[in-house]
């Protein structure tokens, strides 16, 4: 009777069974992982002057990326359609929003089709695809842990030179970024970049990258994925992973930025539920003690991080944001569904910068682009939320959530700077929303084994099993999350 009545327990799902998730990352190629090394190492101001602002190292990497990409399809060596999610489904938004406005542009709707204009619009454009070439490879290239640990560690290199870059311009008002320059021959410098600014009693730095709201919005982004490295990278020294880890953070207070103290916030809020439960417990502590020590260590830092926050009205950045708001709504009210075309709010002077890629994005694409903006921004971190709540598998959870935590920087921290023109953040974001599709396929064919090996009900009686169990995870405090 026992035989018939109690039902054998479901299959615990392995990382193994996930397509082969622990097996070699070997779809991760070469070329997409210098591609997010360069994203760092190669200064975005120094370009191929006949290509003009596009002709960046990392664009023509970002390129080539989607060109592999297309032959692939087209010779059928892939089926792009097995990729699908929701990250591609905002990527496609922002590119349906861009050429409706960019087509406005040049037939002459906007009444703006100077030379200028045009080229701006151009510029745009090739800054979508080469982000949509990352976006569309990445997603396809992880398809494993394994897969996407290969690539986190090459992003994460980049970033650590970026944070040693930092750290030397912080301690000797030295920028080595000038070093690089001069060993790029061939290439012309456009400019743009920021390397050092006073805030207060405090010089503020950038790194690599083109001014320190960029470099602290960036490394709170990869923050918690260089935690997940930390926790489950089987490779290299443990020591070695929390000392790029601590190089983060150690960036982000020397930017002294509003932006990256919102940016570290919303990050860990976001990813510390995802986290091992003994990991949860030593954030609990490692947190306030790094604050502690950075505080410590960085004199000055509390004094100009409190007047920063409670400057109110007198503080320049604050009111130039607000100053705008009537202006950014008559250029909407003249031209409010495909706005001025792509790239073409060109400010007269540095008041009239629009801080806030969502309103930039409303004033140029329109009401169009700013739904396929907020759809590019959100969804990946909506997405990788959602996912994460609904693994049972550790590291895999874990990934989700520092996936979601860094779209959520992403998206928050976009209301406070126009991120898309910054060209390391708009070009390692691609790569984040190629994480979470990676990752979100992979939980989708855990939820489907979860569904197949579940035990068929049995009509002779209950499934009488299901009163003493355990669950059928390998990590039961899961549940907690997924419910």
């Amino acid at each position: 009777m026992k035989k018939f009545l109690v039902f054998p327990p479901a299959r615990e799902i392995q990382t193994g069974d996930l397509d082969g998730t622990s097996g070699d990352a070997n779809h991760v190629g070469l070329l997409l992982k210098f591609a997010a090394f360069g994203i760092f190492f190669f200064p975005s101001n120094m370009v191929v002057k006949p290509i003009g602002a596009v002709g960046t190292v990392p664009i023509m990497l970002a390129l080539l990326l989607l060109v592999f990409w297309l032959c692939s399809a087209l010779f059928g060596l892939h089926n792009p359609l097995k990729s699908s999610h929701p990250g591609r489904l905002g990527l496609g938004m922002l590119w349906v929003g861009t050429c409706a406005s960019y087509v406005a542009l040049f037939s002459g709707f906007t009444g703006n089709t100077n030379v200028s204009a045009q080229a701006a619009a151009d510029r745009w454009l090739i800054l979508i695809l080469a982000c949509g070439g990352i976006v569309l490879v990445a997603t396809e290239a992880v398809r494993t842990l394994n897969d996407a640990m290969s690539l986190v560690r090459a992003i994460l290199a980049g970033a650590f030179f970026c944070c040693l870059i930092a750290l030397v311009q912080f301690l000797f008002r030295v920028n080595p970024m000038l070093w690089v320059q001069e060993a790029m021959p061939g290439f012309t410098d456009n400019g743009g970049n920021t390397a050092f600014q006073v805030r207060g009693l405090m010089t503020r730095v950038a790194g690599s990258t083109f001014h320190s709201i960029e470099l602290a919005v960036v490394c709170a982004m990869l923050l918690p994925l260089s935690i997940w490295r930390a926790i489950y990278d089987r490779t290299g020294h443990k020591w070695l992973h929390w000392t790029g880890t601590g190089l983060l953070v150690v960036a982000i207070a020397s930017t002294v930025s509003r932006s990256g103290v919102l940016g570290l916030f919303l990050g860990m809020v976001v990813f510390i539920p995802f986290l091992p439960r003994s990991a949860r417990r030593w954030a609990v502590v490692a947190a306030p003690a790094a604050m502690a020590a950075l505080f410590v260590a960085i004199p000055g830092l509390v004094g100009t991080l409190t007047s920063s926050f409670t400057a109110g009205d007198s503080d320049p950045s604050l009111t130039t944001r607000t100053n705008n708001y009537p202006r950014v709504a008559e250029m909407f009210g003249e031209l409010p569904f495909l706005g001025l075309g792509p790239g073409n709010y060109m400010p007269e002077n540095a008041l009239y910068i629009l801080d806030n890629q969502y309103l930039n994005s409303l004033v140029t694409l329109g009401l169009v682009g700013f739904i396929g903006m907020v759809a590019y921004l959100v969804l990946p971190a909506m997405s990788s939320f959602i996912a994460a709540r609904a693994s049972r598998i550790p590291p895999l959870r874990c990934l989700a959530g520092a996936v979601a935590a860094a779209g959520a920087v992403a998206a928050g921290c976009s209301l406070t700077f126009d991120s898309m023109a910054f060209p390391v953040f708009a070009l390692m974001y691609p790569f984040i929303i190629g994480l979470g599709g990676g990752a979100w396929i992979m939980i989708r064919r855990e939820i489907e084994l979860r569904e197949t090996t579940a035990p068929e009900k049995n009509n002779s009686g209950p499934p009488l099993y299901r009163l003493n169990r355990k669950p059928s995870t390998p990590n039961v405090e899961a549940i907690t999350w997924t419910r």
